[in-house]
């Protein structure tokens, strides 16, 4: 079984889908090939790198794994990672060392945009296989931008959506009466309270993230943030309000803007320590979680 139906088998079961309504004739003939990629996959190995930060999401992929083993008979072990460029530049150099269509080290990877243009540029993405997945055709494709491009890059049936994500900020309501709705409230906030805001610095992909929402909130034309990026002066003319707006932001910052925390996970260990006062997450289930936990206080929102 080569690696393009390993991922094709996995991606079912760690997939979370939107939902339409299909064809029966369209499903039944997906069921059908199922059935035969089903059938390959059980004995099979899959190696799946996959960022390991968040106790939560771990716990939810250790389920995963004895899922599979047990309704379909699939090894899933999972190559815990922090910075998924360096799986990337793994198969940058199994590619260049001729190791194309099998005998990667790598079956299945969580990536973000960033990375997946990377690969998807340098063709080392083989062909499309979003398409052969039974829920495929389940997917809201036409109202859902996000399933149809990643950072500006449109994805081509070459990678598949397993999760979604939508920024958020966590703040306490008995400390902070409102959070600043905008770009120029956030940086009046900061400069009322020096020290206490602070963003994962990129590229985590929260911090990444907070650029790209304060982007859509200053730019002129926030279409061009869907366009394909630009580079040279031109991309220094199209996000000279954001550098800008970041100089002014940055000394009113924890520690001055000197340093940042390395993820949303080391924010979280700076507000426990009374260090600043907003968290945020790609996650909004986080704060129902964390809350239940206990390391966050029910009056936060």
């Amino acid at each position: 079984m080569n690696y393009r139906e390993k991922i094709r088998t996995l991606l079912h079961f760690v997939g979370l889908w939107l939902c339409l309504c299909a064809s029966p004739s369209f499903a039944q003939t997906q069921h059908q090939k199922w059935e035969t990629v089903l059938a390959q996959a059980r004995g099979q190995s899959v190696y799946w790198h996959a960022w390991s930060g968040d106790a939560n999401i771990n716990a939810y992929i250790d389920w995963v794994v004895a899922r599979v083993a047990e309704d379909f008979g699939i090894q899933l072990t999972h190559v815990k990672i922090i910075d998924a460029a360096a799986a990337v530049q793994t198969i940058e150099t199994e590619f260049a060392a001729g190791r194309r269509s099998s005998g990667g080290s790598i079956d299945l990877i969580w990536i973000n945009g960033e990375n997946f243009a990377r690969l998807k540029n340098q063709g080392m993405l083989g062909r499309a296989f979003a398409q052969d997945l039974p829920n495929y055709g389940l997917l809201n494709l036409e109202d859902k931008i996000t399933l149809r491009w990643d950072f500006s890059e449109s994805v081509d049936g070459l990678e598949s959506p397993w999760g979604l994500a939508q920024f958020a900020f966590l703040y306490d309501r008995e400390q902070m009466h409102a959070f600043p709705g905008d770009a120029a409230a956030l940086l009046a906030f900061a400069q009322a309270h020096p020290g206490r805001f602070a963003y994962p610095a990129p590229p985590a992909f929260v911090g990444t993230t907070f650029l790209k929402q304060l982007a859509l909130d200053l730019l002129d034309d926030p279409a061009l943030l869907y366009a394909p990026a630009p580079t040279g002066a031109q991309a220094q003319e199209q996000l000279a309000p954001l550098w800008a707006y970041m100089d002014a932001l940055h000394p009113h910052l924890w520690r001055g803007g000197q340093a940042f925390p390395e993820s949303h996970i080391e924010l979280r260990d700076l507000y426990s320590r009374d260090e600043v006062d907003v968290l945020m997450t790609f996650n909004p289930a986080d704060l129902a979680v964390l809350v239940d936990q206990g390391t966050l206080p029910p009056s936060f929102a």
